[in-house]
Order: C-alpha cells, then sequence, then structure tokens
C-alpha cells in the first residue's frame, strides 16, 4: 500500500509528461475546421472609412479568399506583400476583415503596405471571427462559388504555402 502511495504522483507525472510531449509536436496551422465543406456563416459588417462593407453576400457566385487581419499583427505585415501580389496579379478576389482593430490604425497600415482587398469589413468586437472559428490572425480562408468554406489557413500565407496548398485547390475549384 505504501509502494502505491509512493508510485501513484510518478505515474501522474509520467502520463502529464507524455500528453504534453505528443501534444507539442502537433503542427498548430492544421487545426481542424468545422466549417470545412459547410456554407460561411451569415454576417454584414460595415466597411472601412466610410467605403462598402462586407457582407456573405459580396462572397457569393466566385472563388474567394477571406483574410482576417489587424494592424497590430505582426504576421500580418509580414504576409501582406504576398497578399499584394495575389491582388496585382489577379488570381483570386480578396477580401478582408479587421479583427478586432481600430478602423483608423486599418487604414494607415493599409494606406503604409498597400490594399489588396476588394472590400473590408470591420469586425470590431469578433463576433464575426467568432462564427468562422478564427484562432486568432492572420487567417484566411477560401470559399468556392457556392460560398461554402473549402480551406482554412491558420498563421501567415508564405510563398511555399500558396503554390503547394491554395494554389493548387484554386484551380481545382476553378479561379482564374
Amino acid at each position: 500500500m505504501r509502494r502505491l502511495v509512493f508510485l501513484a504522483p510518478v505515474l501522474l507525472f509520467a502520463v502529464l509528461v507524455a500528453y504534453f510531449y505528443f501534444g507539442l509536436q502537433r503542427d498548430p496551422s492544421l487545426l481542424p475546421s468545422a466549417l470545412i465543406d459547410k456554407p460561411a456563416p451569415d454576417f454584414a459588417l460595415p466597411g472601412l472609412e466610410g467605403k462598402p462593407g462586407l457582407g456573405k453576400a459580396d462572397l457569393g457566385g466566385r472563388v474567394a479568399l477571406v483574410n482576417f487581419f489587424a494592424s497590430w499583427c505582426a504576421p500580418c505585415r509580414a504576409e501582406h506583400p504576398l497578399l499584394m501580389r495575389l491582388a496585382e496579379e489577379g488570381k483570386i478576389t480578396l477580401y478582408g476583415i479587421d479583427y478586432k482593430d481600430k478602423p483608423e490604425d486599418a487604414a494607415r497600415f493599409l494606406a503604409q503596405l498597400g490594399d489588396p482587398y476588394r472590400r473590408i469589413g470591420v469586425d470590431r468586437d469578433g463576433r464575426t471571427a467568432i462564427d468562422f472559428g478564427v484562432y486568432g490572425v492572420p487567417e484566411t480562408y477560401i470559399l468556392d462559388a457556392a460560398g461554402r468554406v473549402r480551406y482554412r489557413q491558420v498563421g501567415p500565407i508564405s510563398a511555399e504555402d500558396w503554390q503547394q496548398k491554395l494554389l493548387p485547390l484554386l484551380k481545382e475549384l476553378g479561379a482564374s
């Protein structure tokens, strides 16, 4: 009985070590999304600085990339040149959702780095992000022409991600 009392904490510690060991080896960018192959959530957001806003109705009928970003987000700045290049190439329609940010800060961010988005919605309280299942910014979703979520990218999009994951999917979905 005495051995059991001393053995129990050791076994508990071993279980915790195994849990953390295997849990920390998982790739956080592979977080599953409950929305894959389901319709995008309904939303209607005001626009940035008096421009037209963004809602689900604006996304229908074409393959679209929806990017959640914020001016205070360092990884968003890192992925921004790639988004600008994609917008210039015109291979995909980009829509932005400004996440929990001051609109004036977002406008300044886009004035400095360029605006790759066709339309931008301001999600001040993060409600739309919650409906999409956003863990943090940047996070990007590809929607098919029927408005269903087909892919979710957690974290910034790299050139490698674009070539190996997003571009093949976009071609499969018939994006220009």
